[in-house]
C-alpha cells in the first residue's frame, strides 16, 4: 500500500534506492518534507521529482553520503525539476523560507539536482565542482 502524504507526494518516492521503506519511525520526518515540498510544487506549479529521499545506513555508505546525513532519518530530499537549474530551485527555496513559507533547513546546490531538508535551521553548501549560483 503506498501512503499518499500530500496532495502530489506518495511515501513510496521517498524510498531508499536500495529498495528499503522509510521506517516508521521516520515518517512525521518525511510527511514534513513532503508537506514543504508540497509547497515549492505549488509555488512553481509544476512537478517536483525526488531523486534521492530516505537512505539506509548501507546505501549511504555505499553512495558516499554524508556521515550524519538528513537523508538517513528521511528528513532529506534531492530534487530536480524539469526546465528549472538547480540554482534557480535554491533560489526559490531560499525566497520561500525568506517569507516564512517553507521551513528553515539545509539547501545543497549541485551540478544536477538540489538537496533540500528539514532541520529546522539553515544551512548552506555547494557541492563538489559547484562554481556559480546564478540560474
Amino acid at each position: 500500500m503506498n501512503i499518499k502524504l500530500t496532495e502530489n507526494f506518495s511515501l513510496s518516492e521517498f524510498a531508499c534506492r536500495d529498495g528499503a521503506s522509510v521506517p516508521a519511525s521516520y515518517l512525521e520526518n518525511v510527511r514534513l518534507l513532503a508537506k514543504n515540498l508540497q509547497i515549492l510544487r505549488g509555488y512553481l506549479a509544476v512537478p517536483v521529482r525526488v531523486i534521492s529521499g530516505y537512505r539506509s545506513k548501507s546505501y549511504n555508505t555505499k553512495i558516499g553520503g554524508a556521515r550524519r546525513s538528513q537523508h538517513l532519518t528521511a528528513a532529506a530530499a534531492d530534487i530536480v525539476i524539469a526546465g528549472v537549474s538547480p540554482a534557480k530551485v535554491k533560489e526559490v527555496i531560499e525566497q520561500l523560507i525568506k517569507e516564512g513559507k517553507m521551513m528553515k533547513g539545509g539547501i545543497g546546490l549541485y551540478k544536477t539536482f538540489t538537496h533540500y531538508d528539514v532541520r529546522g535551521r539553515n544551512a548552506r553548501w555547494k557541492g563538489k565542482g559547484v562554481k556559480d549560483d546564478r540560474p
